[in-house]
């Protein structure tokens, strides 16, 4: 049986990954992120099989929940064991995301997923960086003031193809938000 590896996330706007190309510079051992590989981890599933994969995406078209307001504000980086691992814009934590993300888990435990156990920290990765990645605190100092804000009007069920060029995401069901 072919397995499919999946999350859940949300695509910023157009407006919004250009701006975030636009940092894309000036960061030796950055492997950035493609337009296609923008988006706002909202669940990482992983390996599944098809009939949890299917009766994951029909207990996400079950979720009801209105469109909100997302804001991208400042820089930061992912670090293991003291080395910097990935950088990333933060999007601001609010009550109507959490509630998405909770409806979310709901469904995946219902499906069989169980929970998150990991922190959620809301953000769109920039890029992965090399163990010996240039000097960092210069380029989150120069785009700590990145902002922008648009409205979430669906979320998605993405598969992940990983590759020797890196991960490409395929939108496998887009799920509008109304309201």
């Amino acid at each position: 049986m072919m397995s499919h590896r999946l999350f859940i996330g949300i695509r910023p706007p157009l407006e919004v990954r250009e701006m975030l190309i636009d940092t894309m510079e000036a960061l030796d051992g950055a492997r950035w992120q493609d337009d296609e590989q923008l988006h706002l981890t909202l669940r990482f599933i992983g390996e599944v099989e098809r009939p949890v994969a299917d009766d994951l995406a029909a207990a996400l078209a079950d979720i009801a929940w209105p469109s909100f307001a997302l804001t991208l504000e400042g820089v930061s980086h992912f670090e293991h064991r003291g080395v910097a691992t990935a950088i990333w814009a933060r999007v601001l934590p609010t009550p109507e995301l959490n509630g998405l993300r909770a409806k979310i888990e709901r469904a995946s435990d219902l499906v069989g997923l169980g929970r998150e156990s990991r922190r959620f920290t809301p953000h769109i990765t920039i890029a992965r960086l090399a163990r010996r990645a240039g000097p960092l605190l210069p380029w989150l100092a120069r785009y700590a003031g990145l902002r922008a804000a648009w409205q979430a009007d669906g979320f998605t069920l993405f598969e992940s193809h990983l590759l020797a060029s890196g991960a490409h995401y395929d939108a496998a069901v887009c799920y509008p938000l109304r309201g």
